[in-house]
């Protein structure tokens, strides 16, 4: 089966959840989750976060987590087994935009790196809302993929890939920058938002986290840059590594909001 676009494996998700981990305990105390709170992790992957919720809601409560991919969520439920909370942590495949949870579900749901991924993250953010109890937080966290700068004498190149990495390797690149519009739209109260820049010196971890090869592969195939250009280009990041010089940032945002 061919890979969607911006599709990550779970070792993807591994490590860069690594990286994260000060942001998603911050998601976690967002939520306000309570003993036997009903929670949901919209786009769950290979249960990167349910686990963690386990003890928050306990063996009284319930985490269930979503995601598109049945090969994610198997692999979500055997680390579920193997941690012990399988009896109160359960993964489904799920549409993102077509919840089968009845209204006022969850005491609060999160969203995490998920909708830079979707068509129609309006409709994914109206479902969550449907689901979570008047009362309750929805938390969503996502990239904005324009804000993506790397330290290079090369910005025509540089632009054009973060342009294209936005526009067109992601079908909601921008999403990061949007999340404020739609929780207004969505009648949230105390809404609340947080900008968090992630940068790193290291040219390994860069090209890891932003799928960097992968890219520049789908870029050149689009003619948006040249064989010639990419060489250039990975030249420079390449003398950069060496000279210790490295250095890249992306932002990421995170959103908070009550369901009056």
């Amino acid at each position: 089966m061919s890979q969607p676009k911006g599709y990550v494996d779970p070792e993807f998700l591994r490590v860069i959840g690594n990286h994260l981990n000060d942001i998603k305990q911050n998601s976690y105390t967002l939520m306000q989750i309570e003993l036997g709170h009903k929670v949901l992790d919209l786009g769950c992957g290979p249960g990167t976060d349910t686990i963690p919720l386990a003890p928050l809601v306990g063996a009284n409560g319930i985490v269930i987590g979503a995601d598109y991919d049945a090969a994610m969520i198997d692999e979500a439920e055997q680390r579920a087994e193997q941690a012990g909370v399988s009896a109160w942590v359960s993964h489904q495949c799920i549409n993102a935009i077509s919840l089968p949870f009845a209204k006022d579900y969850f005491d609060s749901c999160r969203s995490e790196r998920l909708f830079q991924h979707l068509h129609y993250p309006e409709q994914a953010l109206s479902e969550m809302v449907r689901v979570t109890k008047p009362g309750g937080w929805v938390v969503v966290l996502d990239t904005d993929w324009g804000s993506l700068s790397t330290d290079t004498d090369d910005t025509d190149i540089e632009r054009r890939l973060t342009r294209f990495t936005a526009e067109s390797f992601l079908h909601n690149g921008y999403s990061g920058r949007k999340l404020y519009r739609l929780f207004k739209q969505q009648n949230l109260v105390d809404i609340s938002f947080e900008v968090f820049p992630v940068a790193t010196p290291s040219y390994t971890v860069a090209r890891h986290g932003m799928q960097a090869e992968r890219i520049e592969q789908a870029a050149l195939k689009a003619g948006v840059i040249t064989a010639e250009e990419l060489k250039h280009w990975q030249t420079g990041l390449e003398q950069a590594d060496s000279d210790d010089t490295y250095f890249s940032s992306v932002n990421i945002m995170m959103l908070a909001g009550r369901k009056s």
